[in-house]
């Protein structure tokens, strides 16, 4: 049984797994995946949303820019949360293997399989899986500066981590 539907087992198909917290919005780009939701236990990093039409592209399906963005931040959040960081860090290399499609109404969660963090490059790969499998798999590398010179505006006061208001 997929993981998703060991998460999915007994819940409506509207639900959001258990362990998942809204993540905020005003994050700029990423708020094009709203609603979006992340689940950090221990070592375990996932994000997840479900299939809305803002999401599917003409034929019905998760687009592939939603896809690579929600690849892009679980694996930069993996990096950053294996370092103990609450930071935005750069992507400078993302590959995308696309495997399965999500549909409108499914619920899918990329996770962290692996994170490997040097002294400036964090390296990290995993998979986004849905009701009928794995939908894609992913590798990043993530530049990790050692200056706060990255950062052309004032840094957010949300970010990945951080709670959702009222939790």
């Amino acid at each position: 049984m997929a993981a998703y539907e060991q998460q999915q087992a007994g819940a409506g198909r509207d639900a959001v797994p258990a362990g998942f917290q809204r993540v905020p919005t005003g994050l700029g780009f990423t708020d094009v995946l709203q609603p979006l939701y992340r689940s950090l236990e221990g070592d375990r990093v996932r994000f997840g949303l479900r299939v809305i039409e803002a999401h599917a592209n003409i034929m019905g399906i998760c687009h592939g820019g939603v896809l690579a963005t929600l690849a892009d931040i679980t694996a930069a959040t993996g990096v950053n949360h294996a370092r103990g960081e609450r930071a935005g860090n750069p992507t400078i290399s993302l590959s995308l293997d696309f495997i399965g499609a999500g549909r409108l109404g499914d619920w899918l969660e990329a996770t962290v399989m692996q994170v490997d963090v040097k002294r400036r490059f964090g390296f990290c790969s995993g998979l986004i899986e849905g009701s009928s499998g794995v939908v894609a798999r992913f590798n990043g590398t993530i530049y990790l500066p050692d200056h706060a010179g990255i950062w052309k505006r004032e840094r957010p006061t949300a970010d990945l981590l951080s709670d959702p208001p009222g939790e």
